[in-house]
């Protein structure tokens, strides 16, 4: 089997505890630009492109966020990086809690970015699988290129239209075997509330407003879940918070570092 190589990218060269950043679907690292812009200084920021996106190979990678936390982990560790405060936005929210169950070592805290801990709906999940077989068997990506209008919430369809375009570049530059596979991966993975049951860290959990897909209520179900975890609904977001009001989502994350650092 060949194994996934997956890229990290140091986005902020600072010293201390990492921010590890993964990313949603069906994006790369670049989404986290702009929080990074607004971090306060010094912080060491290192983001990866999970199995097939950005400049990441998929490789014959299982099709589970199992495999793509390991993943993540052998990056990681083969990259030099130390351990860190785990942030993961939607899909990457999935990996960073497969990556708290399976190397609980490297995970100092976690930060849960418009995502949620529980498993897919019996529809959901059929339609994930729908959609992988459509992007596989016609090797384009036009199931997913309508994915801006859930993604972006109703403050940015009147007031940000310029992020439609970048949204737009970003999702037609990934590869289709990658989508297809993460939408497998993502149908197949379980409930991990336990996880965080079990989690001794911090926590913090950011959703927008205006997130349909990951509701408010699925963040509050995850931060009653964790013993040591902080709310932080950013207001005039949806699903895509981190480039609608990347400065709010920069100062939850920024939070949740210090916290880490105060533990230690």
């Amino acid at each position: 089997m060949t194994p996934s190589t997956l890229a990290t990218h140091v986005l902020h060269d600072g010293a201390g505890v990492p921010l590890v950043l993964l990313h949603g679907f069906p994006l790369d690292h670049r989404m986290w630009n702009p929080v990074v812009a607004e971090l306060p200084p010094g912080l060491r920021v290192v983001a990866v492109d999970l199995p097939g996106f950005g400049h990441s190979d998929l490789g014959q990678l299982p099709p589970t966020l199992e495999a793509a936390a390991d993943a993540v982990h052998a990056a990681l560790r083969a990259a030099g990086e130390g351990n860190g405060a785990v942030v993961g936005m939607s899909m990457g929210g999935y990996v960073a809690l497969a990556l708290a169950e399976r190397h609980p070592e490297i995970v100092q805290g976690l930060g849960l970015v418009d995502t949620k801990s529980t498993a897919d709906t019996d529809e959901a999940r059929a339609g994930r699988l729908a959609a992988a077989r459509t992007v596989a068997d016609s090797q384009t990506l036009d199931a997913v290129m309508g994915m801006p209008d859930k993604l972006l919430g109703p403050t940015s369809q009147m007031e940000r239209r310029s992020l439609y375009p970048t949204v737009y570049d970003w999702i037609r530059s990934q590869s289709p075997s990658a989508v297809a596979w993460a939408q497998r991966a993502m149908a197949a993975r379980p409930d991990r509330t336990d996880v965080l049951h079990r989690f001794p860290g911090p926590v913090a959990v950011v959703v927008g407003a205006e997130d349909s897909i990951t509701p408010i209520d699925e963040a509050k179900h995850m931060v009653d879940a964790a013993s040591d975890a902080t709310l932080h609904v950013v207001a005039n977001a949806a699903h895509l918070s981190t480039i609608e009001e990347p400065a709010a989502v920069a100062h939850a994350l920024a939070a949740l570092q210090e916290r880490v650092v105060a533990q230690l």
